[in-house]
């Protein structure tokens, strides 16, 4: 491996071809940026991707292919250095920029969500939750995200430049909470309501269905279970 001069260059160059950078790799690189924090914590300076893999379960040439893709970040004969490909992954995913999200419903899965300390962290400022009870329509959550009338959704983006949104809310008014975010601009969306939803292609629409998921663990369990008789 060599220094390259041309990482910045070549990752702003991978950033605006992310549609040819499968779902799969930026889930990788998010990985990869996880262990780079702890290595940083640690005071680590220096690791090979053969130490990385190592450490923490991961694949050595699938690190090189997929890091490969965005510039060649390593030295030959040192590896990477942790705190420069970090900055240079944070890059990548956009997360060298603060990113403001909305939560659509103040229900218990939307307020926790909101006060989860985790999104700050890595750049993600809960700006606003929205919601159709007017007894929760200027309340606030326990961290202090404010609730709005969901009415108010397109000028609340507007004004505080939100660029993402979760949707929590029961399922039979899922898709129209999606259509009301679209309109109000937002083109990417986060949904942890069951069920499949629709979203214009320029809208990036990823879904979390948390009972699929615990039925996939019931099959596991079931299938342990069959073993034994």
């Amino acid at each position: 491996m060599k220094t390259s001069n041309k990482a910045s260059t070549r990752a702003s160059t991978g950033r605006q071809g992310s549609d040819q950078v499968s779902e799969l790799t930026t889930n990788r690189l998010s990985v990869y940026l996880r262990c780079l924090n702890l290595l940083d914590d640690a005071g680590v300076r220096t690791i090979s991707s053969q130490a990385l893999a190592e450490q923490f379960h991961l694949n050595a040439a699938q690190i090189r292919k997929d890091l490969a893709y965005f510039g060649e970040f390593g030295v030959r004969g040192v590896g990477y250095y942790v705190r420069d490909l970090k900055r240079h992954l944070r890059q990548i995913l956009g997360l060298d920029r603060k990113l403001r999200v909305a939560i659509m419903g103040a229900g218990n899965l939307g307020l926790a969500l909101a006060d989860y300390p985790g999104f700050r962290q890595e750049g993600f400022e809960i700006s606003a939750l929205f919601d159709t009870l007017s007894t929760k329509v200027g309340e606030r959550s326990r961290g202090g995200v404010p609730i709005y009338d969901i009415h108010d959704l397109k000028k609340i983006v507007r004004r505080d430049s939100i660029s993402i949104a979760v949707i929590a809310v029961p399922a039979p008014s899922a898709q129209h909470v999606v259509n009301l975010v679209v309109a109000a601009g937002i083109k990417a969306v986060l949904n942890f309501s069951p069920g499949t939803l629709e979203a214009p292609p320029e809208v990036k629409l990823k879904s979390v269905d948390l009972t699929v998921s615990l039925e996939s663990l019931s099959f596991f369990l079931a299938q342990g279970d069959g073993d034994e008789t």
